[in-house]
């Protein structure tokens, strides 16, 4: 069987990347833009969250299972590439909005667009990447993450700061290049071979989806890096939507193009350099047990959420951003070795819907609940408490997230190694029971 040379497969790996960079740029601009549309529209804490979560999620997680079942089956170049053209169009029409109403229609079609982006990768990179190496690879792959929001921040620093421009220019400006980017990808990357890294001498069976759904919702062990991640990022997604404007309202003494500018320093370098090592740690501690892929998790949250929740009631502006910098860094631990466990638990065949439904549930939890639920809290609090001390009830009450995340990843440790061993056996074509 002929694999792709070393270099190709980076090639392909780091335009993944850039192509999930852009996704998280789209995604994260609203929280970032929230101060000024809620100037210009009028707005109240629950319609941001609204915005940043609802709406958004509600069209992501609806049109996901259908384009991951397309992506099993079908080129799944031509659907990122697809995708990443779709989501990239509505940002840059987002810029267009005069209204709360077609504001929120842009925003879903942003979220129709993205469910097309991460299940295809996921699946490609496991068709270029070893078992072995998948932790490694999807951790630089969820750099994606942290690198967008980086580039949305200074984006969006940089263009504020000249003036005749607003909100509406930063929409279309990060919005125009992704579509350039869609094209790029589909003239350099070729279909991987499904399977390649898994099996040597045979053709990947083609199951079923009802088969294949009911072996991936078999194996406690994706459910639990399911809910750990699940629940973990429902903090993460409420942080970015309402951060500027918590940071805005606490210390309104320091410029807000300068607030964008460090939390962008702080994605660049405390977000990404977590999510690196992160992979590359569970890599390491997996190799010595399989249950190092949930506890690396487990203890870097352990840490990093406590760290977080204390930043919203310091009253330094530089012990805050040290606090939330500790917490960037160790909340990069959980996603590639999430996203890794995903794809190997995984039959061959149905890896990008695996991930698919990895993300219904994570984007129904926690990008549709985060930011959702704390805009609802912030906004029923505030006539009692004031706008500042309501955000910050509202963040802090995130503690009981982050617990459900750091418990669920600590009970997958107990049951990944059997259920890792029985997934390559089945993978392999034998047949473990009991």
């Amino acid at each position: 069987m002929k694999r792709r040379s070393k270099g190709y497969r980076y090639y392909v790996l780091l335009l993944l990347t850039l192509v999930y960079a852009f996704n998280f740029i789209d995604r994260q601009i609203l929280g970032i833009l929230a101060p000024y549309i809620q100037a210009d529209l009028g707005l109240d804490d629950g319609q941001i969250g609204l915005l940043a979560g609802f709406f958004f999620a509600l069209f992501y997680t609806i049109v996901g299972i259908p384009i991951a079942l397309l992506a099993d089956r079908f080129n799944r170049v031509n659907i990122v590439a697809v995708s990443l053209a779709v989501w990239s169009g509505f940002t840059a029409v987002s810029g267009m909005a005069t209204n709360y109403l077609q504001l929120a229609l842009a925003r879903a079609g942003v979220g129709i667009g993205e469910a097309g982006g991460s299940p295809p990768s996921h699946s490609m990179i496991s068709d270029l990447f070893s078992k072995e190496e998948r932790g490694t690879a999807l951790g630089i792959y969820s750099l994606g993450i942290p690198l967008g929001i980086m580039a949305a921040y200074f984006a969006s620093a940089a263009l504020l700061g000249q003036p005749n421009l607003d909100w509406r220019t930063v929409f279309i400006a990060v919005g125009i290049p992704g579509v350039v980017l869609a094209v790029v990808l589909r003239l350099t990357v070729r279909e991987p071979k499904r399977g390649a890294m898994d099996v040597t001498d045979k053709a990947v069976p083609q199951a079923s989806l009802g088969k294949s759904i009911g072996q991936l919702l078999s194996v406690p062990s994706w459910w639990g890096m399911c809910f750990g991640i699940s629940f973990s990022s429902f903090g993460a997604y409420a942080l970015g939507a309402f951060v500027i404007i918590y940071l805005g309202r606490t210390f309104p003494e320091v410029p807000l193009p300068r607030v964008l500018v460090i939390f962008g320093i702080l994605n660049g370098i405390a977000y990404a350099g977590g999510t690196f090592i992160g992979g590359i740690v569970a890599d390491w501690w997996g190799r010595k047990t399989k249950a190092g892929y949930a506890w690396a998790p487990a203890v870097a949250l352990l840490i990093g959420a406590p760290a977080l929740i204390l930043a919203f009631w310091v009253q330094s502006f530089a012990m805050a951003m040290t606090l939330t910098a500790i917490y960037l860094f160790l909340s990069g631990f959980y996603l590639g070795p999430s996203f890794s466990i995903a794809q190997t638990l995984a039959p061959i065949r149905v890896r990008a819907m695996s991930t698919a439904l990895f993300f219904f549930i994570l984007n129904l939890v926690a990008l549709g609940g985060g930011p959702t639920y704390v805009g609802w809290v912030s906004t029923l609090l505030t006539e009692a408490h004031g706008a500042e001390q309501a955000l910050r009830l509202s963040m802090t009450s995130l503690a009981v997230p982050y617990a459900i995340g750091i418990i669920a990843f600590i009970w997958t440790g107990t049951r990944l190694p059997k259920d890792w061993e029985r997934t390559q056996a089945r993978n392999a074509g034998l047949d473990l029971t009991g």
